[in-house]
């Protein structure tokens, strides 16, 4: 039985955004996965619930993690590290002399370590240097626990086969059903224990994500090991093909956490109508990714869209906000 540890406020709330819903002609729900809690805001906390689990099981009283420079899941780890007397240290891609603001201010404020490294060394080695810290930490006297990017294993991604039974009883009690929920894809967990949770519950809506970076095919890839590294847990497995995962492309845009002047515009547009703040590297461009399907009229056969508010607030920096009007 896995020992999951409760961080998270839970269940999150699910609102229908009536002005958006009405302009586009669809009707258009969010759930607000960004109150899971303050310092913990977001979806990673619901998959730390699972991994911070684990290495408490095991006795670790070091948790080490990775991310971009305003990486949400580093800045949830060092939060929960804080909460229970856990040290964190963090790899994070970028340059240690950029502005500490944003999830990386807060990284800092709340005591993890931290060492900076390039993309090259991220994309390539970011495994090897994560263990690397953990032997150096163990030399020390302590016992680290290593956890992925975006807490994104078959552990981590337990927490959002649990969001999709959250749903499916919400659905009960606000008789509605939805027959599409959407999500960002930034590193593939949170898609796959939806994905997941929903083929197991014989649900009929269909899961999409709309991934912020890398291609559709190299997240396809992902999801279909994470699938399997679920069952590992479950004792379930289920028979998928990569064309069955619905991940729509054509919306990182300039890449991980750099923006164009038309998605920072959306965003505003959003907090406008709606009184809602999504976030420039994550539900931003999957929220701008799916209004301009619905318009192409790739979503025409849904009735219901659940779009999935994974947090981020934090993760705004001087050069995004410059771009507001």
């Amino acid at each position: 039985m896995v020992n999951r540890i409760r961080f998270a406020n839970l269940p999150t709330r699910i609102e229908r955004l009536n002005r958006l819903s009405k302009e586009l002609g669809r009707n258009i729900y969010i759930k607000r996965d960004d109150e899971t809690g303050m310092e913990i805001s977001g979806n990673k906390i619901r998959k730390l619930e699972f991994s911070v689990g684990e290495a408490l099981e095991n006795n670790c009283d070091y948790l080490i993690t990775c991310g971009g420079i305003q990486s949400n899941h580093a800045r949830a780890t060092a939060a929960v590290a804080a909460k229970l007397g856990l040290g964190s240290y963090l790899v994070l891609k970028g340059d240690e002399n950029e502005e500490a603001e944003g999830n990386l201010f807060l990284d800092k404020l709340l005591g993890a370590k931290i060492k900076f490294v390039t993309k090259g060394e991220y994309k390539y080695n970011r495994k090897e240097i994560m263990e690397d810290i953990r032997k150096s930490l163990e030399v020390e006297g302590h016992k680290a626990y290593i956890i992925p990017e975006g807490a994104s294993n078959g552990m981590g991604s337990l927490g959002y086969v649990n969001a999709m039974e959250e749903i499916l009883e919400q659905e009960k009690q606000i008789d509605i059903k939805f027959d599409a929920i959407v999500v960002t894809v930034g590193s593939g967990g949170t898609y796959a224990g939806l994905y997941y949770g929903n083929r197991v519950n014989n649900n009929p809506a269909t899961i999409y994500g709309f991934n912020i970076c890398d291609t559709k095919e190299h997240f396809q890839q992902i999801v279909l090991k994470l699938l399997d590294e679920i069952a590992i847990y479950t004792g379930k497995g289920i028979d998928v093909n990569e064309d069955e995962l619905h991940i729509i492309d054509g919306y990182p845009g300039l890449g991980y956490a750099l923006n164009r002047p038309e998605e920072i515009e959306f965003i505003n547009y959003i907090a406008k109508l709606e009184g809602i703040i999504l976030d420039p590297v994550y539900t931003g461009k999957a929220m701008y990714g799916l209004v301009e399907e619905i318009k192409k009229g790739s979503f025409d056969k849904h009735e219901n869209i659940l779009f999935m508010h994974t947090g981020g607030i934090f993760g705004w920096n001087r050069e995004q906000r410059g771009l507001l009007k």
